[in-house]
């Protein structure tokens, strides 16, 4: 569950963390002034639009075949076996 949230603050951060090596490397901005001016709304929009089209795209792409039947995980000689779509 960690994994799943550290990479879900990654894909929103990315959209800022990309304007803030930009605006450093390029323009030569100082890090103490990096956020004056900057367009917060839209890299809000970016890293939410961006979040979201990565977790559909996941969703829709990493699941079983339609209509499967769900076998839980299972703990057989000592090994956990994850749960699978047939």
């Amino acid at each position: 569950m960690l994994r799943i949230a550290l990479i879900d603050i990654l894909l929103f951060a990315l959209p800022f963390i990309v304007y803030g090596a930009y605006m450093y490397a390029v323009k030569g901005v100082a890090p103490g002034d990096l956020w004056e001016g900057a367009p917060v709304f839209w890299l809000l929009a970016a890293g939410c639009g961006l979040l979201l089209v990565v977790m559909a795209t996941v969703i829709q792409f990493s699941s079983g075949k339609p209509g499967g039947t769900y076998t839980p995980p299972v703990f057989e000689d000592g090994v956990i076996k994850p749960g699978h779509i047939d």
